[in-house]
């Protein structure tokens, strides 16, 4: 039982890589018999092809390059042995240094004659491969082992173009099988080269060795075998453009082809034809990480590979050029000639034809060959047929998602949410006959953007949430903390949430691909203040959304600012979510109330406010639950101020006012300045609320406060100063708490709505039936009266203030978005 492996370069970039690669050669040869095919060092094909480019425009700096390669090899060589084997090295540099001496004196007639043929071309491409058999024949040879040296040109035999032949497999049998082969000798080839009848030397093309290593199976009925490169295998997406791509551990040959025919940089179709011929298992496997597994790719049935991940392919920068006629039978006639020509010249990756409305084709190139396509279509076709038009589409990408029994409708539906988000328009549709794939065609600009986000919600199956952070105060820390924390958790719920910009009144962090939470703070010290002005920052961030496209982005605002409440809509039409604990827009005009909540429908947004009222408290979901089922308001009655709540709960237990206030101010229960909560307006602005989700049109001035302070405080006072003249509301404060316990009843600062929608805001004493009887200590209790809840009323009750719950409440809020 043989077995082929196959060592790209980068496998053998230095001698440390290829001592190892050696190793694996020998562990694998003490288990099975073992065929080895090999690609030149990394980067020395790509000098061998700088040595003819400067040659052929007279550049004398192909000596200098001529240099780099031997040196690279001396190097090599060097290293391999160093002390030891010193006759081996010799006989290795006599090699290498007869290699060079051909290049030399090839690249000297590329440079007298100012030209290079094709077979000439192929000669000095190809010595690469040659050295690398060489060297490593060399080491295994040292370690006692047996080696047979296969000659391409002499045993594989191709035909076609000489820089990129096709092997004929039943005649290449009948020569490698004249071979004799000693039982335990290793078999060495070198990749990508063949020879044609005439006994020349001849190039595979692109992943040459691959094809190489695929004959070689073919031909010496190998059961396995192994391409060594530098990956754990073929991977769900090009890591390049998505990082975190996932291995895919099995595929059938059928999708390997679609996948490389798609754009895929895996195995060519060619090296991928024999092996699924011969029924012959491949592996893809990483020589830097021998032991794991890889992928493996065979002649699976659906059912044996039904839960791997899909594979997302993309060709990049192509060009579409649309043929249009007035007469539909001349479609066929010109869709007939470019099969034709293509096949010739293998310059079209697609062709489509399109019946509908005005006939026409749309013909798929890469950017090389359109002067190529552009004269066949002018000279060979338009001149023909009657071409009514004709138009030219550059810069474009195809996408593809490839998997076996593809969910197509899953697939559709989060391609159009992206595209829609995104706002994004696909060119054409791509007729994709398989069921297995799936393609669109975009402009390439948007290339990498849509891939990542196909892979994070198809692949990885995450639902993104992208967050525009302002407020960084209490509420706003305390948030980014808590994403922090539940990050682990969230993604296992593959639920991924990025913070992208970060804002305070004058300052933006921004990073398209989230924020560094751990580092968030020193990023954000370290920018130089620009915009001191409100409207400037909110201008900049107008710039920063025209720019990017963003998939399901949030605006999280846990400011106070008015000047930003006025932009929602603006953030609406730009395909944002809003989540505010910021209550000024819903307080703020009936007619912004009504539109956003018209335009979130259209844009199929989210608006999400639950903490506008009660913190965390569940409040905003309950009303809309209560409509939504056909129940009404008759009344309504709640303690609405965690700090309010707090400080009239500590006057119960005869603590002073003045002292209340600094205790709750310390807790962080109330705002910055607490004559905001003793004026009653925060809970004004919660009733209103609350009024208008039940339907009340109602504006802040039509909301009734009766002052809690007996009278006016000077506004012009600092805060500090403030505080310390509430002592002089202590004794006001100790004669109404014990009026009230005199009369077997509790003083709260309520907020009342009645079934006409009356609004008033008022402290009032409560006796022990009351729902609001025993809340205090930053608690919020809201107690509604409607046709469903009577006469017990429905309560709902809970800390409603303090920046954690809050917090809590606009990650809730965040967390619907992708519900």
């Amino acid at each position: 039982m043989t077995h082929v492996l196959k060592f790209g370069g980068t496998s053998l970039a230095d001698a440390k890589k290829i001592t190892f690669v050696s190793k694996i050669i020998e562990e694998k040869s003490k288990i099975k018999k073992t065929a080895v095919v090999l690609s030149a060092p990394a980067t020395i094909t790509n000098s061998l092809e700088k040595v003819i480019q400067l040659s052929l425009i007279k550049d004398k700096n192909y000596k200098k390059e001529i240099e780099n390669i031997k040196n690279k090899f001396y190097t090599i060589v060097q290293d391999i042995y160093k002390n030891n084997k010193k006759f081996l090295l010799k006989k290795i540099i006599k090699k290498i240094n007869h290699e060079i001496l051909f290049l030399k004196n090839t690249s000297k007639n590329i440079y007298l004659l100012n030209q290079c043929s094709d077979y000439i071309f192929a000669q000095v491409i190809s010595r690469g491969e040659i050295l690398s058999t060489q060297i490593m024949k060399n080491i295994l040879f040292t370690k006692g082992h047996s080696v047979k040296l296969i000659n391409p040109v002499k045993n594989i035999l191709a035909e076609g173009n000489i820089l990129d032949s096709y092997v004929n497999i039943s005649k290449s049998i009948r020569k490698i099988q004249k071979i004799n082969f000693l039982k335990n000798s290793i078999i060495l080839m070198p990749g990508f080269i063949a020879g044609n009848k005439k006994k020349e030397l001849v190039l595979l093309g692109r992943n040459g060795s691959d094809y190489s290593a695929a004959i070689l199976s073919a031909c010496i009925k190998s059961k396995l075998c192994e391409i060594w490169t530098d990956v754990d295998g073929i991977l769900t997406c090009d890591p390049k453009i998505v990082p975190n791509a996932k291995i895919i551990k099995k595929i059938s040959y059928k999708n390997i082809m679609e996948i490389s025919n798609l754009g895929a940089k895996v195995l060519h179709p060619k090296t991928i034809y024999p092996l699924e011929k011969f029924n012959i298992p491949c592996y893809i496997k990483n020589t830097f990480n021998k032991n794991f597994i890889g992928t493996k790719i065979s002649n699976y049935k659906n059912k044996k590979i039904k839960n791997i991940y899909p594979n997302i392919a993309y060709i990049e920068d192509i060009n579409i050029f649309i043929i249009k006629t007035l007469n539909p039978k001349n479609i066929n006639k010109i869709y007939k000639n470019l099969l034709k020509i293509n096949k010739k010249n293998s310059i079209i990756l697609f062709l489509s034809i399109n019946l509908i409305h005005i006939p026409s084709i749309n013909v798929y190139f890469k950017e090389k060959n359109f002067k190529k396509i552009d004269f066949i279509i002018k000279n060979l076709i338009f001149n023909k047929e009657k071409i009514y038009k004709k138009k030219i589409y550059k810069k474009i990408s195809i996408i593809s998602i490839i998997q076996n029994k593809l969910n197509k409708k899953r697939i559709i539906q989060n391609l159009n949410q992206i595209l829609y988000d995104l706002n994004i328009k696909t060119m054409f549709d791509l007729q994709n006959f398989s069921n297995n794939s799936i393609s669109l065609i975009i402009k390439s600009k948007y290339q990498n953007q849509i891939i990542n986000l196909l892979h994070e919600k198809i692949i990885n199956n995450y639902k993104i949430i992208q967050i525009f952070l302002f407020g960084i105060g209490g509420i706003g820390k305390t948030l980014i903390k808590q994403i922090h924390r539940e990050k682990i958790s969230l993604k296992k719920k593959n639920i991924v949430i990025k913070i992208c910009l970060i804002s305070n009144s004058n300052k933006i962090l921004f990073q398209k691909n989230g924020i560094k939470i751990n580092t968030w703070k020193k990023k954000f010290n370290t920018i130089t203040t620009k915009y001191l002005k409100e409207k400037f920052l909110i201008n900049k961030i107008k710039k920063i959304i025209k720019k990017n496209n963003f998939i399901n982005p949030s605006i999280v605002d846990c400011t106070s600012s008015n000047e930003l409440s006025k932009k929602y809509l603006y953030f609406i039409k730009n395909k944002f979510n809003i989540i505010t604990a910021n209550k000024k827009f819903n307080t703020g005009n009936m007619i912004d109330y009504k539109n956003i909540r018209k335009k979130t429908y259209t844009n199929n947004k989210k608006f999400f406010y639950e903490t506008n009222v009660g913190g965390g408290l569940p409040i905003i979901q309950t009303i809309q639950n209560l409509k939504q089922t056909g129940d009404k308001l008759i009344s309504f009655k709640g303690i609405l101020s965690g700090s309010l709540s707090f400080i009239f709960g500590k006057l119960e237990e005869k603590i002073l006012f003045s002292d209340a206030i600094k205790q709750a101010k310390k807790k962080g229960l109330t705002e910055p300045d607490p004559r905001e909560d003793l004026s009653g307006l925060d809970v004004a602005r919660k009733l209103l609320i609350i009024a208008r989700e039940f339907g009340y049109s109602l504006e802040l001035k039509d909301i009734k406060i009766k002052k809690i302070l007996p009278q006016l405080c000077n506004s012009n006072i600092n805060i500090q100063k403030f505080l310390q003249e509430t002592k002089n509301f202590n004794r006001y404060f100790l004669k109404k708490i014990k009026i009230a316990k005199k009369n077997c009843k509790k003083i709260k600062f309520i907020g009342k709505i009645s079934n006409t929608g009356k609004c008033t805001v008022q402290l009032e004493e409560v006796d022990i039936k009351d729902p609001l009887y025993e809340i205090k200590n930053g608690e919020n209790a809201l107690s509604f009266y409607t046709k469903y809840y009577q006469p017990m009323p429905l309560v709902i009750r809970g800390y409603g203030a303090g920046k954690k719950v809050t917090a809590s409440g606009v990650l809730s809020d965040l967390l619907k978005t992708v519900v």
